[in-house]
């Protein structure tokens, strides 16, 4: 089954329409539907986006996930315990009000990808928008990543963000000027990583080996590699860098 299949059949289902119904405010043939669900029949995002939208559906301007975004990201049918949960939750707290709110958004078209949403709801859980941000934190773009127990890549989801390398200070470590890190929180320095330093002229990349007596080697390597002791009370350390994505 197609993962866009699968979206279109939970918020059919949610809604409790039948395949003639949605066919019938999509304009398609049943049969159509029926591929498409099953994965018979592979449909584009656009296609996909316009029958959710005949179904009443429009993008959540805050949550901001795409079809592209959870096709690629997500195992819709992993997803499904959660899925589940969250239909039988609205079942109790008074489905039947909800259907007929439903009913009349269907036919105005006004209610948007929400909280609502049974596939929202679920991923909701295991995706995240993890900004990026400049030397001035500043966010400048934003990254979709998995949550697995609430974390992400070790460290509390809602604690990390991705930094933008806004030199080439560290082209001899392999890191560019903007090219992006993941940061996770951190309070001292970490011996042979790569870590975020707040300065009074802004944040700044560090290779960092840790010396005898609370004191780092601080390496930065252009066109030479310089280096610099600090004692740790000197350093604000921000976090450190685990993961390095870069373009081609």
């Amino acid at each position: 089954m197609s993962r866009l299949g699968d979206l279109i059949r939970l918020e059919r289902a949610r809604r409790n329409l039948t395949y003639k119904q949605v066919a019938r405010l999509c304009g398609v043939s049943d049969k159509f539907l029926q591929d498409v669900e099953s994965g018979k029949r592979i449909i584009a995002d656009d296609q996909a986006r316009r029958i959710l939208k005949a179904m009443g559906l429009k993008e959540h301007s805050e949550a901001d996930f795409t079809l592209d975004d959870i096709a690629s990201t997500v195992d819709l049918q992993s997803a499904m315990p959660r899925i589940v949960s969250t239909q039988e939750k609205l079942r109790d707290a008074g489905d039947d009000k909800k259907t007929s709110e439903n009913n009349t958004d269907k036919k105005t078209g006004s209610e948007k990808v929400g909280a609502g949403s049974i596939w929202l709801d679920a991923l909701s859980g295991v995706l995240k928008h993890v900004p990026v941000y400049n030397a001035v934190m500043k966010e400048v773009d934003h990254r979709l990543l998995p949550i697995t127990d609430g974390r992400i890549a070790g460290a509390p989801a809602d604690k990390v963000y991705y930094f933008m390398a806004p030199d080439n200070d560290l082209r001899g470590f392999r890191v560019l000027k903007g090219d992006i890190l993941l940061v996770v929180p951190a309070q001292v320095p970490v011996d042979g990583s790569i870590m975020l330093l707040r300065t009074p002229v802004g944040h700044v990349l560090r290779k960092v080996s840790v010396l005898p007596h609370f004191q780092a080697m601080l390496q930065r390597f252009d066109a030479t590699c310089e280096s610099e002791i600090k004692n740790f009370n000197e350093l604000t350390v921000v976090g450190r860098c685990v993961r390095l994505e870069a373009d081609l």
